[in-house]
């Protein structure tokens, strides 16, 4: 598997540690003994090519560059036939060749090619090859010349799949690191929004961003998120999960303690905030952290609805929350251990359809929550035009068929669909997993000690949550440090003209105490 750690054999040195050295080692005046270092290291490797050709007529010269990385018609049209051509001189008469004393410069002010790098170093060389951009070496030069000419084959902006709604911008990340950055400048233009560069894994050398707005962002939160990124020791890391695995504060906790998101918007909303976007190159999915337990059951368009239509979605989110964790566990709890509190009428009826049922109500649900959770995964995995039917139908099906067998009865059924649509109103998939791994715990104590178990299980899960911390920031915190009070809405949406005028006190307060 590629994200283990690479297995060594009676202590042996891995090839790439063989190489780091010749790597390190500077490059000379001797364009085949460059040459001949860089085809060392990437022996084998067919789409590396080697393009020898001479500048100016008497100088020898050699372009490499990663075929499928660079862009070859940039470097024919801008590279090669520039530097193959005759009888260049400058304005004193004197032909390039012997001017060619800064090599770097000389590019600059020659080649139409907007990004021109230094590499002095066959590391360097490496470096810039697996980047996509093509190193230029010419003899008698003790440096090569990296040109940014890569070409990165990327596919469209397209809406997001996961976190799709009703209003709200369309378009969502890509796997494209400079594309995902764009997305963020052109809704955050100001020179505030900073990007840093961190490269992870030690083969794939993978680039991630870490953004933030200064001034807004607490420095201690940019300090600590970039230590942690800086210890992250993997021999390759391809997607963003790689990173909120190593860098969350408790690995062993259900919840989630980093939001991930495809949406440009949720990102930049973020960053307003004062949290701190991961931008992975290879990934449509960026992370931002802090987070808190209210922002997981916040959806970005909340807050594209007017206030009262979002404060009455978000409160019905809240309410199917706790159907989702604890319906079933109450149907068994009062079954089993309650059932005065049940109405005659409805006693006998329930009893009525359970009289074939020969499992407890506890072995009951907990076969039909397991079903239910194969069907809903075997609906994502299967192809989508497959699995929205094998989802309806099996579920339809082997419902039906279980009560008429006498194996479950139908209100366990009203029980398991109802908790099934509670969970699907999460806005976060994180988020709804945590529940429904609790929702197997909160039955099993439902079981054994009946209400008393699900207050219990209560208050384990509060003081779990309680002593959580996502980068350091209480879990049930509803501030993130330097962030404003617009934070504080987490069951009413706070509508934005009270926001502003808020925000308007807050600052004369601010701007009074700052003078005392």
């Amino acid at each position: 598997m590629p994200f283990l750690p690479t297995r060594r054999r009676n202590n042996q040195p891995l090839p790439i540690e063989d190489k780091e050295e010749e790597q390190q080692e500077l490059l000379t005046v001797d364009l085949n003994e460059n040459v001949e270092k860089i085809k060392t290291i990437y022996q084998d490797c067919m789409d590396v090519v080697f393009r020898k050709f001479q500048m100016f007529a008497d100088t020898d010269a050699v372009i490499i560059y990663i075929n499928g990385l660079a862009n070859i018609e940039e470097i024919h049209e801008h590279v090669l036939e520039p530097l193959m051509e005759h009888g260049w001189v400058d304005g004193n008469g004197m032909p390039p060749a012997e001017q060619l004393v800064d090599m770097k410069r000389f590019i600059e002010q020659r080649l139409p090619v907007s990004k021109v790098y230094r590499a002095q170093t066959v590391a360097q060389c490496i470096e810039h090859l697996a980047e996509g951009n093509a190193v230029l070496l010419v003899d008698g030069q003790s440096e090569g010349v990296a040109l940014g000419l890569s070409k990165w084959e990327k596919r469209a902006i397209e809406e997001p799949v996961a976190e799709s709604g009703i209003r709200g911008p369309r378009e969502g990340f890509i796997e494209s690191l400079e594309t995902n950055l764009s997305l963020l400048r052109r809704r955050i233009r100001s020179p505030l929004l900073k990007a840093k560069a961190i490269a992870l894994g030690k083969y794939t050398k993978t680039e991630v961003a870490v953004c933030y707005i200064e001034g807004v962002a607490a420095p201690a939160l940019v300090a600590e998120i970039e230590q942690r990124l800086r210890r992250v020791e993997l021999d390759g890391v391809l997607e963003t999960g790689y990173i909120e695995e190593i860098i969350q504060d408790h690995p062993y906790s259900p919840f989630p303690q980093v939001l991930n998101t495809e949406r440009p918007d949720v990102a930049v909303a973020s960053l307003l905030e004062g949290r701190i976007v991961i931008v992975q190159d290879g990934t449509p999915f960026v992370l931002v952290m802090p987070v808190s337990f209210y922002s997981l059951m916040q959806s970005s368009e909340d807050y594209y609805q007017r206030s009262l239509i979002s404060t009455l979605i978000r409160l019905l989110r809240y309410l199917f929350l706790l159907v989702s964790l604890l319906l079933p566990s109450a149907y068994i709890a009062i079954l089993t251990f309650h059932q005065e509190m049940i109405p005659t009428t409805l006693l006998l009826t329930v009893a009525a359809s359970r009289e074939r049922v020969p499992f407890p109500a506890f072995v009951e649900a907990l076969i039909m929550e397991i079903v239910f959770e194969a069907l809903r995964e075997a609906g994502v995995r299967l192809p989508k035009q497959a699995g929205a039917a094998v989802s309806i139908v099996g579920a339809l099906v082997i419902g039906q068929a279980a009560v008429q067998a006498g194996l479950v009865s139908a209100p366990m059924i009203m029980v398991v669909a109802l908790t099934g649509i509670a969970s699907f109103m999460f806005p976060r998939f994180t988020a709804a997993i945590a529940l429904r791994m609790l929702r197997f715990p909160m039955m099993i104590l439902a079981g054994s000690l009946g209400l008393l178990g699900i207050m219990l299980g209560l208050l384990l899960i509060l003081t779990h949550m309680a002593s959580l911390r996502s980068l350091g920031v209480p879990y049930l915190s509803v501030h993130v440090p330097n962030a404003g009070h617009h934070m504080d809405d987490v069951l009413i949406r706070t509508p934005w003209w009270k926001a502003n005028a808020d925000s308007r006190v807050n600052e004369r307060r601010s701007q009074q105490t700052a003078k005392e």
